[in-house]
């Protein structure tokens, strides 16, 4: 992430949007179950509201300076903060309920990252859990906003066959200003 990707996600704005739009359009009609996974929690915009709808949520972040600041910051017992790689999960087969990404997919560095995160979330879901990911995808403005920063922007055209092919099943896509989010369940 730039120093503007940061100031930007970590800003009482964009926790406040988060909290009040973002999430319950994410996850509206989900249920979480009891241990949730977010992936690329980063500044935790997300971390403690999802706090509040899981009893248990593991945030891995991959940039360990992030990491270790919301580790400090986030002082609850039903939270684990995990410095670690999306694409290679620290996790047994089976560990969680649901996991959440967002805006983090397209920080990965190509295209077979991505994929392989998506096999990985496969691995760490338990039959019937869910995967939500909320992303952007190719457009001037984000790759403005990306300068000195990964920028793979995943095509939402081709998102849901992907996910098909990582073995997740009952794919949705939904575009909403100038963003989309996914939903796929592990089939039990």
């Amino acid at each position: 992430m730039n120093s503007f990707e940061k100031w930007c996600c970590g800003s009482a704005l964009w926790r406040y949007l988060t909290r009040g739009q973002l999430l319950p359009w994410m996850l509206r009609d989900s249920h979480l179950g009891d241990h949730l996974l977010e992936l690329g929690a980063g500044p935790g915009a997300a971390t403690i509201e999802l706090a509040h709808r899981a009893p248990r949520v593991t945030s891995l972040e991959y940039d360990h300076a992030l990491a270790l600041k919301l580790r400090r910051r986030v002082n609850l017992s039903s939270v684990t903060v995990i410095q670690g790689d999306a694409a290679a999960l620290p996790f047994p087969d089976g560990t969680f309920s649901s996991v959440i990404s967002i805006l983090m997919l397209h920080h990965l560095k190509s295209i077979e990252l991505q994929d392989r995160t998506f096999a990985e979330v496969r691995r760490v879901l338990r039959p019937g859990g869910i995967f939500l990911a909320f992303d952007i995808p190719d457009g001037w403005i984000h790759r403005v906003s990306h300068i000195k920063s990964t920028f793979v922007p995943m095509d939402p055209s081709t998102a849901p066959q992907r996910l098909l092919g990582a073995g997740l099943s009952h794919v949705r896509m939904e575009s909403r200003s100038g963003a989309f989010l996914l939903r796929a369940v592990l089939p039990e």
